[in-house]
């Protein structure tokens, strides 16, 4: 087994790395870059080295940096964690020269199957159901949209070596072949280092379900099951889970046995996972093999008990698997969804800054949390904007869903914009919960994006019970402070005017004996907490069930958020309420006449001069943030009146680019 290990890679990945390398006795070594001095996998490894300055390319894409590291700390195996590295053949040659050993499979897997052309090829081949495509690079724009026609549309451009979403565009005509080949190749470019793309054709609503696979370095393959990954934005998942609520037993098996077979026909020796496309019928066709961890290998991890980071470092190490493919079974249901530092509230635009505050829910059997930060963290323009991954457990896919949404409230992150709240909306949502999702899931249902999570009239009432239950909590510390409680603070009542989303509504607030009652709309709520003005969160349980409500102050009232939704609250008495409609409304600027920056990032390009007419719909500029390319376009039809930013340049939120007439 290996003394040291290094993790050639940042953020929760490298943490999660770590945590199963010290259960297993093994010492890591944690890689960063200027942005990741103080990161939170650098305090948690036995050692660490800096490779570079903060850009990726100039850090962590480094191999012959990675590898002196490895070196000069006497790390004896390498793990890559996901994306960077982890399917670079190249690197892996590099490593067998220096006598370094690669945590992953071999050289052939990564080839052949790293690269999204030749892996559709050996598949076809390997008789394994592919989807029909043109294979061969594609040289230019021009020509992309003639082999677009051939394939018929709506197709898929793909980066050869693409992943995670990037480099990846569906097109429905020539005008968007043209701009998005470009925008592929530049993102592909830019994430890595290989700007070819391919193309394929783009199956309508299909599921997006994957199959982990495990071997050695004896011959031996299994697969562990599948993953439903339909919940996805712009081709980037967002909600995960296992098993599939769609498949069939018969479907199952059939999908498990083609992963097979291609792993073995590149001698595949690691944990991996196999990408299909499944249409409402359960005919499966071949995505894309990932040489890889997985970002949401925690949900099979725990429906099946197996940990996959720890076989990854015993396969690497020689170990024959000591499961064999009977031994695997599926045990209750688990569920992931990845916290991005986004802004869902602005076209789920990337946030970045420092994290003010940070609390995590509070993990056992059921939930557990996958993070890179913490109270302090600064969320870099640099990298990909994924926090961390919360993944519950239950007996069942209900189970598992509703303890999600518990964890999601009690999540308490500031400083920067996330997207807790959109994630807590689609858990909730009918459909979701019936499983009947697909890839256009979100696009389905947020036709309009994101505009804010809505509350049910239960989750309305909770919302108010608890305003109310902070409001006099807070009373009665301020009052308690001031020597003003004459009486026993265990008989406090008091009737509250509650002001929320343009609606009073009114609230008796009751001590008792074993905690609170507030009845509100008719209804009574019987509160129970320890909660103490303060405290971010409020938890507690009310009429018997488990309740957790975000907690902000605001200089007048509180902001609340619950069940996905956030509101302004303010609590006030009867003359209080008749006042405050005599106080005058501040009016935000007017700001219609210039096109800020949506997020802080990097000019790629103006597109415009000063002086010109646009149209709705013209591009103004491109914009790159977190190695992302964002368009920006004209809204209406306008001149051109002073451009305020140039190619090459860095923004902050807000920035303005350019201002019309």
């Amino acid at each position: 087994m290996f003394n040291k290990i290094l993790i050639a890679n940042r953020g929760e990945i490298a943490c999660r790395v770590i945590k199963t390398a010290k259960e297993m006795g093994i010492l890591t070594v944690a890689i960063y870059s200027d942005a990741d001095a103080d990161a939170l996998h650098v305090r948690m490894a036995d050692e660490k080295i800096h490779i570079g300055k903060s850009p990726a390319a100039e850090s962590y894409l480094i191999a012959d940096k990675i590898i002196e590291a490895a070196k000069q700390t006497g790390a004896d195996a390498i793990h890559p964690g996901y994306g960077f590295l982890s399917e670079n053949a190249d690197f892996c040659k590099k490593l067998d020269k220096e006598g370094i050993t690669f945590i992953g499979p071999g050289t052939k897997a990564i080839g052949v199957m790293g690269d999204k052309i030749s892996s559709k090829i050996l598949a076809e081949e390997t008789g394994v159901n592919t989807i029909p495509g043109y294979l061969d690079v594609i040289k230019d724009s021009e020509e992309a949209v003639k082999v677009s026609n051939d394939i018929g549309y709506p197709v898929m451009l793909k980066a050869s070596a693409g992943g995670g979403g990037k480099g990846m565009r569906v097109v429905y005509n020539d005008d968007e072949v043209r701009e998005g080949f470009n925008s592929a190749a530049n993102e592909a470019k830019s994430s890595f280092g290989d700007d070819r793309v391919f193309a394929e054709k783009f199956i309508e609503n299909p599921r997006h379900i994957e199959i982990q696979v495990l071997g050695d370095k004896h011959g031996n393959i299994i697969y562990l099951a599948e993953r439903e990954c339909s919940i996805q934005r712009r081709h980037q998942k967002v909600i995960e889970e296992a098993p599939s609520a769609f498949l069939n037993e018969e479907t199952r098996a059939s999908m498990g046995a083609q992963s097979v077979a291609l792993s073995k026909a590149v001698d595949y020796s690691s944990a991996g996972t196999v990408e299909f496309i499944v249409d409402k019928d359960q005919n499966f066709y071949f995505l894309e093999m990932n040489t890889r961890l997985q970002v949401e290998h925690p949900v099979t991890e725990l429906i099946t008990g197996i940990d996959l980071v720890e076989q990854m470092i015993r396969s690497a190490a020689g170990e024959p698997l000591n499961i064999a493919q009977q031994d695997v079974a599926i045990n209750g249901w688990a569920m992931e969804a990845r916290v991005y530092a986004e802004d869902p509230l602005r076209g789920f635009l990337p946030s970045t800054g420092r994290v003010t505050d940070y609390i995590q829910p509070e993990e056992d059997d059921h939930i557990r949390v996958d993070s890179g930060i913490y109270a302090g963290s600064e969320i870099s323009i640099y990298y990909d904007p994924m926090i961390s991954k919360v993944i519950s457990y239950g007996e069942n896919r209900d189970e598992a869903i509703d303890k999600l949404r518990l964890a999601l409230d009690e999540y308490y992150i500031r400083g920067v914009g996330h997207n807790i709240s959109f994630l807590s909306d689609v858990l909730k949502s009918a459909r979701f919960r019936s499983g009947d999702i697909s890839t256009k899931y979100i696009e389905e249902e947020y036709k309009d994006g994101f505009n804010g999570g809505t509350l049910s009239l239960e989750a309305w009432n909770i919302m108010i019970a608890v305003a109310s239950t902070v409001h006099s909590c807070e009373i009665g510390r301020q009052t308690t402070i001031s020597g003003k409680m004459n009486e026993d603070a265990s008989s406090f009542s008091e009737t509250w005017q509650v002001h929320i989303d343009g609606e009073i509504q009114s609230a008796n607030f009751l001590m008792t004996g074993e905690g609170c009652n507030v009845i509100t709309g008719g209804l009574v709520y019987e509160i129970q907490t320890l909660w103490a003005p303060g405290t971010a969160v409020f938890t507690g349980t009310i009429n018997n069930e488990k309740v957790s409500v975000e907690v902000d102050y605001l200089p007048d009232g509180y902001r609340l958020t619950y069940d996905g939704a956030s509101e302004i609250i303010h609590v006030r008495d009867e003359r209080e309420m008749a006042l405050s409609a005599l106080m005058p409304e501040k009016v935000p600027a007017d700001m219609s006449k210039y096109l800020q920056c949506p997020m802080p990032g990097l000019v790629v390009s103006i597109d415009v001069d000063e002086g010109d007419e646009v149209q709705p719909g013209q591009t103004l500029c491109v914009i790159e943030a977190m190695k992302m390319e964002n368009v920006l376009r004209a809204e209406r039809q306008g001149k051109i009146a002073k451009i305020s930013a140039e190619a090459g340049g860095s923004l902050a939120v807000d920035a303005i680019i350019m201002e019309f007439e």
